[in-house]
């Protein structure tokens, strides 16, 4: 919020399962309660294979160069990362670019996205 990135809401880690977490936030941010989530674990995997559950949500496996391609190309809104692979000025670089950039619809991405939304559409109920 300092970094003047809007309303940040902690969905918490209590949970010793972090994949209800996760799914939490995936469908908090599916639904449009938010445009963005965020999500840790040890190596970030864990946390990606439960968002990828939930219906609706374009995500991204962090590794250290592909911070801007997740929203750039991809239309990322969940960044996914590991607490044991990835230092805290890392993380921190990698969510500043996750949340500064933007998705440029008509791009030349634009035709992948689509088709990752179509399949979504016609295989994901």
């Amino acid at each position: 919020e300092d970094k003047g990135y809007g309303e940040i809401k902690d969905f918490g880690s209590e949970d010793p399962i972090y994949a209800n977490t996760a799914v939490a936030v995936a469908e908090a941010v599916a639904s449009g309660e938010y445009d963005r989530g965020i999500l840790i674990c040890g190596t970030g995997l864990g946390v990606s294979i439960a968002a990828n559950k939930v219906k609706g949500l374009m995500r991204h496996y962090f590794q250290t160069s592909t911070q801007q391609k997740a929203r750039l190309s991809n239309d990322a809104n969940i960044a996914c990362m590991g607490a044991f692979t990835i230092g805290n000025k890392l993380r921190e670089e990698l969510t500043d670019a996750f949340l500064t950039n933007e998705f440029v619809p008509g791009c030349s991405s634009q035709p992948k996205v689509d088709a990752f939304r179509d399949y979504e559409a016609v295989h994901q109920k």
